[in-house]
């Protein structure tokens, strides 16, 4: 791989300078050694800068720090990774507390906080280690390599050979200070704008004129929605179906910015969804909490697409120095998960070819004896849970979990009865802390070993409901990965997994299991076939969530001057399009924008496909699990750490990535399921 400096910050050593530094570096260490020294030194001429000296202190510099004794490298390299593990780990800990009061649900957020938690702290990090020379140092002694490269030499490479493939991974561009900071600052932004964007349910007024939904329901978009949606499927209540119509047309009116702006996170206001009109429920209460009673029915003005505007800005900032990949939907895909897009892309829409996504779709619509809706991408009704309604479950959940502290205190047991020994599990808990989340959710992990993951979730004044269970142990999953990948690797260089698909696909191993782990079973048809139906229509699903959110990043960089209004028109056309070719065919071509409502899409970067490969790299987990030691095997696979995407899968299953196994899985639980109905 090429790693040149961003235009205007051209590398001044080249030529000749570059060639003498070559030429003393050989005489002094001789010619075993050359093939590393051309390769180490044209990696420092690359991104070494005026600023860092001229030629003659330029050769210097590598005369002083190339490594050729064995002894010397090795110690050079053991030092670097210990190095790292403080500097990440403790930076990792500062940005953590500084959003202690942004992410857990401790309090009025005060103004100083959102400063505190839009700061990065490892904005200088990269400026540092360039203008101090420890990435130089690492750059001359350590090949970097190519996606091309990883994926076919590293299967031979050995575990030390990672950890330094690793080391310079950081290394790749020199992108400055104020840059990073401007992309966390945005980030922050946008992930403050979404935990304060709850939908108080009773204030919702149905077309009857109906209040449907309890006093006191608030929910935040889009998880605690699209939860209480696929609630409704295990309920016999007569207004289930009204109810997730109801739900269906607040994401919908979230999408398209028809919200009234006096909505969002009010209790003051009431809702007529037929009439899209705001009226107050009462003043007097209005003026005792500080709220707001309004008759106000002005849209929210496009300030959902003005957040991923102003990442998309922040990120092309970075672009500018990073003429190697000046693209972050690249960056994405090539860096950050070593998948090739148009590879993904294949494996998302080969869930929808073939016969099996439409024999799915053909059982789901039986099973609720009538036609397919938009919403049902959603159906939940394969789910153990279905067995049981949310209203049970919820008292289940808030007479166990009151606290966060008593999910804290039970994860040993957790983990015991996900096979867990008892020393194990006393191991990984004392590695979790348990915070109460603001937001929907999710899992903090740690960069250095005497630090701890965090795990964050929703617990209301009553106690944990179940949707806040059921992201708890989702989280719980992504925590044992963090620890096991951290405390028990052999290089803490190779901490974590290949990319986010994987401690997603890990997570949802854990979850799961969650009505398990309260000692709930499933009744009814075989589970196996149950599941996976469940994990296959949940695949198509969110799949097609990423195919969106990488298309609507491809259209920011066809469109960069957009305004969020016409990003907002292009958004509802991207899902309307991907929804046309996916999901319109199994339900009678019913047009809808519902793939773009994820909340994701405003605050994480192009994270949403992690999801969709995440459920096709946990089922591959799951069927290998299936006839071993899950917890032995669980630990085992997150020790291998961050190597290659299908290196990482063919060391845990003895099989690449693929959709095929979910496929055939799927057909074979239709055709099963039909044998049991005589059909």
């Amino acid at each position: 791989m090429v790693v040149v400096a961003s235009e205007g910050l051209a590398a001044p050593i080249s030529g000749t300078p570059q060639k003498a530094a070559i030429s003393a570096l050989v005489a002094e260490h001789g010619g075993a050694h050359q093939a590393r020294i051309e390769k180490g030194v044209e990696q420092v001429a690359q991104l070494w800068r005026e600023a860092d000296g001229d030629a003659e202190a330029f050769e210097a510099f590598v005369l002083e720090h190339f490594q050729s004794e064995p002894e010397a490298l090795q110690a050079t390299f053991e030092h670097f990774e210990y190095a790292f593990e403080i500097l990440d780990g403790h930076l990792t800990s500062i940005a953590r507390e500084l959003r202690h009061y942004m992410d857990e649900d401790v309090g009025i957020i005060r103004p100083v906080d959102r400063l505190l938690g839009g700061y990065d702290a490892f904005a200088h990090l990269t400026d540092d280690m360039f203008e101090n020379r420890i990435a130089f140092v690492a750059l001359l002694n350590f090949p970097r390599s190519s996606l091309d490269q990883r994926l076919e030499e590293g299967p031979n490479w050995t575990r030390q050979q990672w950890a330094q493939a690793r080391l310079v991974d950081q290394f790749t561009s020199r992108v400055p200070a104020h840059a990073n900071q401007g992309l966390t600052t945005a980030s922050a932004a946008a992930d403050a704008y979404i935990a304060d964007y709850n939908i108080h349910m009773h204030n919702v007024i149905g077309a009857d004129g109906r209040r449907l939904f309890p006093e006191g329901l608030r929910l935040i978009t889009h998880w605690n929605l699209r939860d209480e949606l696929k609630a409704h499927y295990a309920s016999n209540s007569p207004d289930a179906l009204e109810k997730q119509r109801t739900v269906y047309h607040i994401l919908d009116a979230i999408v398209r910015q028809t919200i009234p702006a006096a909505v969002i996170d009010n209790p003051m206001v009431d809702w007529n969804l037929a009439t899209n009109t705001v009226m107050p429920t009462s003043v007097e209460a209005a003026q005792a909490s500080g709220k707001a009673a309004t008759s106000d029915n002005t849209r929210e003005q496009d300030t959902r697409y003005l957040q991923l505007l102003n990442i998309f800005h922040a990120m092309q900032v970075i672009d500018e120095y990073r003429s190697d990949m000046p693209n972050a939907v690249d960056r994405a895909w090539e860096e950050g998960r070593e998948i090739r897009e148009a590879d993904a892309e294949k494996v998302f829409l080969s869930l929808f070819e073939g016969p099996v996504a439409a024999k799915v779709a053909t059982l789901i619509e039986s099973r609720l004896g009538r036609p397919l809706e938009p919403f049902d991408i959603w159906y939940a009704g394969f789910k153990a849970r279905a067995d049981y309604e949310e209203a049970e479950l919820d008292a289940i959940t808030k007479a166990k979990y009151p606290t966060p502290q008593a999910f804290q205190a039970d994860i040993p047991r957790i983990l015991g009865a996900l096979g867990f020994a008892a020393a194990k599990a006393s191991f990984l808990a004392s590695h979790i802390e348990v915070d109460p989340s603001r937001g929907a959710g999710h899992a903090y992990g740690a960069q250095r070993r005497d630090d701890k993951a965090h795990l964050r979730t929703r617990v209301g004044a009553d106690g944990m409901d179940y949707k806040g269970y059921n992201i708890a142990v989702h989280e719980l999953g992504h925590n044992v990965e963090q620890v096991f990948s951290l405390n028990t690797i052999d290089h803490t260089l190779l901490e974590g997994v290949p990319n986010t698909a994987f401690t997603e696909a890990l997570a949802f191993v854990f979850q799961g299991r969650d009505l398990e782990l309260l000692g709930l079973a499933s009744s009814g048809d075989d589970q196996h076939h149950m599941n996976a139906l469940e994990e296959f229509w949940a695949a198509c699903e969110i799949a097609a969530v990423g195919l969106v959110d990488t298309a609507v990043w491809h259209w920011l960089y066809e469109h960069p001057d957009a305004t969020a209004a016409e990003l907002r028109v292009a958004t509802v056309e991207i899902a309307e399009d991907v929804w046309s070719k996916t999901f319109d065919p199994l339900m009678g071509g019913q047009s809808s924008a519902l793939l773009a409502c994820y909340s994701h899409m405003l605050a994480y970067p192009l994270y949403l496909p992690n999801y969709g490969l995440g459920h096709l790299i946990a089922f591959q987990l799951e069927e290998h699990f299936r006839n071993a030691d899950l917890a032995g095997e669980y630990e085992r696979v997150c020790q291998q750490g961050r190597i290659t995407p299908d290196l990482w899968m063919q060391g845990a299953v003895g099989a690449r990535l693929s959709a095929q196994p979910l496929i055939m899985a799927a057909d074979a639980a239709v055709e099963a399921m039909s044998r049991q109905s005589g059909r």
